[in-house]
């Protein structure tokens, strides 16, 4: 199974650099020099890439793959989405922190143990993480907060909801 651990967000310069926006907790050994990555490219295809340089650069990582050597083929890359194998992943050694994928497939739970949902994905917005469930066959967000959600319970299975008034309501 495959994990995000980047996204493409666009060219930077004329020599093929590209800005990446980071999701992982350990870029230094995912954006290693030498390492491959995964890419999946906005029509789905893949494309294997590997790591030539990368350094930090106004809160993104400036990237430079080998096998892109020019600004046009940087173009084509942005929006792509940078996979690592789940198999690869280190420990997180909290246990308050979580992978997207381990998620992903969760039950959603009130407290008195109704069945609200489940969980489909983790929405990484600028405001924070949100849990996109699928609730009755709509999608909802939840804001993933410990106020909000108080309990993951990865080994049970599920997550726990204690989520204001109107959250979970059909609009």
């Amino acid at each position: 199974m495959d994990v995000v651990v980047g996204r493409i967000a666009k060219a930077h310069g004329i020599r093929g650099e590209l800005a990446v926006d980071v999701r992982t907790d350990s870029p230094q050994q995912r954006f290693a020099i030498g390492a491959v990555v995964t890419t999946k490219l906005r029509d789905s295809s893949t494309r294997e890439l590997t790591i030539a340089a990368a350094r930090e650069h106004s809160g993104r990582l400036l990237v430079r793959f080998e096998e892109v050597l020019t600004r046009d083929v940087a173009e084509t890359l942005r929006g792509a989405l940078l996979l690592a194998d789940t198999e690869t992943l280190p420990p997180t050694g909290d246990p308050d922190e979580f992978y997207d994928h381990e998620l992903a497939g969760l039950s959603a739970e009130l407290a008195d143990g109704t069945v609200v949902g489940k969980v489909v994905e983790v929405v990484h917005s600028p405001a924070g993480e949100l849990l996109e469930l699928d609730h009755d066959g709509r999608s909802v967000l939840v804001p993933f907060v410990r106020a909000i959600v108080p309990v993951v319970d990865v080994a049970g299975g599920r997550v726990v909801l204690d989520p204001p008034e109107g959250l979970l309501d059909a609009d």
